[in-house]
């Protein structure tokens, strides 16, 4: 008989997409029974899911053999409506989590999205992370989180986290090889254009490098705001003639362009897994990533630069823009779907508690409920 799972996915922004497709393909023995919702209004996501989910739940769940939900899920809430639904094994999957999301412009620090993610993780029978960096910085969060409580906070809340946490990456595909040559002076950006992603420490480092005489092009990838952020308009003002790319392109000019440049560049101040750096590390692209977040435990000391430093970020740019001064790629194959698959399936298979851990129709994964 087919195992069935229902899969929650509240906020089914791009990597989130690509994972429930890739579970679903790699997987296709398994009866994917899937809610998502779309990847806006992070607000009243993470806290209005139940609400949006009220009438599609029961059906959705009934005879499901376990949930796989991601942590932008309000599970204890969820449960709470539908107490069927605490029966059933529950995985608690973070691509992300809150407690170290950095806080925006013009954004005030909430708990609320911090006490959502601690009550599912409680609810839950076992949580999935994308990286250590995430379950490390999930757990010191929490802990910090109830030593700034006033009263009535239950001791060894951490150590009853804890035990059932576990490291299962998103896995990436390899991008298609094609018949392009690599050129050491093009420097490839693949990033939302957002603050969580540090856009101004990039435009200030290719300036400089610009400013110090240095020639080098420039791909500017990634969906932006509108209008253009700050960042980017500086860039397209003062090196436009250097620019070859700009803009979200279809798949396989992406990947054509990750086979073509010589360095891709992260400044993020959030990366949980950095899923665009590994798929262009592993098309050859040479990273230069920020020392921190989760990038010390993929790329070694020679591929990092102290985070935030424009300044140190242009004079690595600067010594790599020619083939004998850059190193190779790194090996990530270990974040290969090849590679993954294995763990992935031990993960949906293998027993996970229905207990919170103080003691048939379906909708498809690429579609809005």
């Amino acid at each position: 008989m087919r195992q069935r799972i229902l899969l929650l996915s509240a906020y089914q922004a791009d990597s989130h997409a690509w994972w429930t497709r890739w579970l679903e393909q790699r997987f296709a023995d398994i009866d994917w029974r899937c809610l998502t919702l779309p990847g806006r209004h992070f607000k009243w996501r993470i806290r209005g899911n139940p609400l949006s989910w009220i009438d599609h739940i029961a059906e959705a769940s009934q005879g499901v053999d376990r949930v796989l939900a991601t942590s932008m899920v309000d599970l204890a809430t969820l449960r709470g409506l539908h107490p069927a639904l605490a029966g059933i094994p529950t995985d608690y999957y973070f691509h992300e989590n809150q407690f170290a999301y950095p806080v925006g412009p013009g954004q005030r620090p909430s708990v609320e999205p911090q006490i959502v993610q601690l009550y599912g993780a409680l609810a839950a029978g076992r949580l999935l992370f994308n990286s250590e960096w995430n379950r490390g910085s999930f757990l010191d969060g929490v802990a910090a989180l109830l030593r700034r409580m006033p009263d009535a906070v239950p001791a060894g809340i951490v150590e009853r986290l804890a035990p059932k946490t576990a490291v299962v990456p998103v896995p990436i595909v390899p991008p298609a090889a094609g018949r392009v040559s690599r050129d050491a002076r093009l420097i490839l950006w693949n990033h939302r254009w957002e603050y969580d992603k540090a856009p101004e420490v990039f435009a200030d480092a290719v300036i400089r490098l610009a400013e110090a005489g240095h020639a080098f092009r420039l791909a500017l990838l990634g969906p932006r705001p509108h209008p253009p952020p700050p960042a980017l308009s500086r860039i397209v003002d003062a090196l436009g003639d250097r620019v070859i790319a700009n803009g979200r392109v279809p798949r396989g000019e992406y990947d054509a362009l990750l086979h073509r440049a010589g360095v891709v560049v992260s400044t993020a101040i959030h990366e949980f897994q950095g899923l665009g750096m590994l798929e262009a590390t592993a098309a050859g692209a040479t990273p230069l990533v920020p020392d921190a977040l989760v990038y010390p435990e993929q790329y070694p000391a020679e591929y990092r630069y102290p985070a935030g430093d424009a300044d140190a970020l242009a004079r690595r740019l600067a010594e790599w823009l020619g083939d004998s001064a850059r190193p190779g790629a790194p090996d990530v194959s270990g974040w290969y779907d090849t590679a993954l698959q294995p763990l992935w399936r031990q993960t949906l298979s293998g027993p996970v508690s229905a207990a919170a851990s103080s003691g048939g129709g379906s909708h498809p994964c690429t579609g809005d409920s």
